[in-house]
């Protein structure tokens, strides 16, 4: 396994290398690549494992947050998301309204013979 620190040469450690080369990939291939790359792993995970295999990856990952967070935590994500969506809904339908109804436009006083 590599080492995390510098090299004796003045040479970049592994995670600076990694970083210019993701950084290179990035810029060379934009966010569709990783996007093309992540469905094809899926769908080979998918066909090698079958699809009970997410399941059982996502319970275990779902019970590794639940130790290091505590029970009340998917709770307490659940209600923020619920409150942020109905804040969303709540705006959706302000700017409908508004749209509905245009304030009357304003215009400068005019004087006359000033």
């Amino acid at each position: 396994m590599a080492t995390q620190g510098k090299k004796p040469g003045g040479g970049m450690t592994v995670a600076e290398a990694g970083r210019m080369g993701g950084k290179l990939v990035s810029e060379k291939y934009g966010a569709a690549f990783y996007e093309r790359i992540g469905k094809k792993g899926g769908s080979s995970t998918a066909e090698r494992y079958g699809p009970e295999f997410f399941g059982k990856i996502g319970r275990k990952g779902g019970m590794a947050v639940s130790e290091k967070y505590g029970a009340g935590h998917f709770e307490r994500i659940g209600r923020r998301g619920g409150q942020k969506v109905a804040s969303l809904i709540e705006r959706a339908k302000q700017l409908e309204e508004a749209d509905k109804h245009p304030e009357p436009e304003v215009r400068p006083v005019e004087r006359i013979g000033a």
